[in-house]
């Protein structure tokens, strides 16, 4: 058998401070930590942009494939002869041959013939004023007896 060695003993460790005090370890972490948040910060944040830059980009393309569309849309009507003859007849008022032409001025027709005959109108608020002013001169001056 054999002989049982005595354990060394060892003296107790003094007890660690109440104040919370930093060790060597825990600041290394810490300016780890700092040092990493710090280095991706900039790429984390010019990825969130590009991100928003690509949803915009996203959102122009598919406004510009509608736009392509209604656009085809239109040069397919204005392909086909009776649309073209419709919109001649329509906007410049085209007549075919044998056909009589009239063009009637409704009441809008009418006021506006007058509104030009009567020149440009003045400001509202130039009337407004000029009506001031004559109700004024009519208080002002002294009642004739």
């Amino acid at each position: 058998m054999r002989p049982e060695t005595p354990s060394p003993v060892r003296p107790p460790r003094p007890p660690a401070p109440k104040g919370g005090s930093f060790t060597g370890r825990a600041l290394i972490l810490g300016l780890v930590a700092a040092t990493l948040l710090l280095t991706l910060a900039v790429p984390v944040r010019t990825w969130f942009s590009q991100r928003a830059q690509i949803a915009g980009l996203r959102a122009d393309v598919d406004s510009a494939r509608e736009r392509v569309a209604a656009l085809q849309i239109e040069q397919q009507r204005w392909d086909d002869p009776a649309f073209v003859a419709a919109e001649a007849r329509r906007r410049l008022h085209f007549v075919l041959p044998g056909e009589v032409g009239f063009v009637t001025l409704g009441s809008q027709g009418a006021l506006a013939a007058d509104a030009a005959e009567q020149g440009p109108q003045a400001p509202w608020f130039t009337s407004l004023w000029g009506a001031l002013q004559e109700a004024d001169d009519h208080a002002s001056k002294p009642a004739a007896n």
